[in-house]
């Protein structure tokens, strides 16, 4: 568990001490950042740019937060003035965000927050769940109080982890609560003594499964041997050849905006010159699976996951390959029954 501690740290580029992984996915990390920094009446901020924004909405609803929003249109970022104009109009307690949306693609800049949050007194909380070991993303140095991501995505590892990172900012809040953690599994003032992360005895407060936990100590071993600069700078290049060779063949990239792209699920238009179910089924039978859309790309797009040590430029050219021969099959099948 020390060993975890190190190498979180080490991905979240932090030295914040309350830093562990949780039991559960990365749901559990959205839940344990609202459930401890919020309280029932409290303004909370939720910006949204695909599905995990609304999930958060949703969660936070439950916890009793006034849930207020500020949305960009799908497929795009929010621009900084959008989101100060939204911080200085509600004055939240705290303000959350996603990196990385898996379910748009989008990549929403975020090393710029922190000095409007400071401005206004709010906490700034992060999902990272499908970006964090894939794109730059340095805990301290942008000023974040809370962030949190899941142990099967860029870490490689398998899945039932959220590793999560508390600032000392977030972690005052959290001990000065005036009434308890709502849920006593997500209670970070306990799950943080059983990963030692205060000067405390340890404590047991839940089995957490010892697979997972080996599993992800060698998710992050790998990530520091190879070095996050070069880890991200792999799955920039194998997302940069993906897109070109999608376009070379005719699909439209959901996001337009190069930049606005998160380099580890890419989110392509369905042409109508696709009958996409026969191609996804005939490319699973070539051992590729390409999920469809999700939330706002549901039946208008699919969505192309190459992150952790899938990330290489094999595995672009092999997809690529299976897709075009894929394209290929169900034309002539089609042809065939004319």
């Amino acid at each position: 568990m020390d060993d975890i501690k190190e190498g979180l740290r080490y991905a979240f580029q932090t030295k914040n001490v309350l830093t562990l992984a949780i039991s559960g996915t990365g749901h559990s990390g959205m839940e344990a950042v609202l459930s401890n920094l919020l309280e029932p009446g409290e303004n909370v901020l939720i910006a949204i740019t695909g599905t995990w924004g609304d999930r958060a909405a949703d969660m936070a609803r439950r916890y009793g937060a006034i849930v207020n929003t500020v949305s960009s249109k799908f497929g795009t970022t929010l621009k900084l003035s959008e989101i100060e104009d939204a911080v200085a109009r509600v004055r939240p307690k705290l303000f959350f965000i996603v990196q990385g949306d898996s379910s748009t693609g989008v990549l929403q800049p975020v090393d710029n927050l922190s000095a409007i949050c400071r401005r206004y007194n709010c906490l700034l909380a992060v999902d990272v769940v499908a970006s964090l070991g894939a794109v730059p993303f340095y805990m301290d140095r942008w000023g974040i109080d809370a962030a949190y991501a899941g142990s099967q995505k860029v870490l490689g590892a398998p899945p039932g982890l959220a590793p999560i990172s508390f600032s000392p900012r977030a972690r005052d809040v959290i001990f000065s609560r005036k009434t308890p953690a709502p849920v006593y599994y997500w209670d970070m003032k306990l799950v943080g003594r059983q990963w030692k992360c205060f000067d405390e005895d340890r404590i047991y407060h839940h089995t957490i499964s010892s697979t997972l936990l080996y599993g992800l100590r060698e998710g992050l071993s790998i990530l520091a041997d190879e070095g996050l600069e070069h880890a991200i700078q792999r799955h920039r290049t194998c997302a940069k050849r993906l897109y070109n060779e999608l376009e070379k063949i005719g699909f439209e990239l959901f996001v337009e905006n190069e930049d606005d792209r998160l380099c580890t699920v890419t989110t392509v238009y369905i042409p109508d010159w696709v009958t996409w179910d026969d191609v996804a089924l005939y490319m699973r039978r070539q051992n590729v699976t390409v999920s469809g859309g999700m939330g706002p790309t549901a039946g208008k797009a699919f969505r192309i996951g190459i992150m952790g040590y899938n990330a290489t430029l094999q595995t672009v050219t092999y997809l690529i390959n299976v897709l075009q021969e894929s394209i290929k099959h169900v034309k002539l099948v089609t042809a065939s029954k004319l």
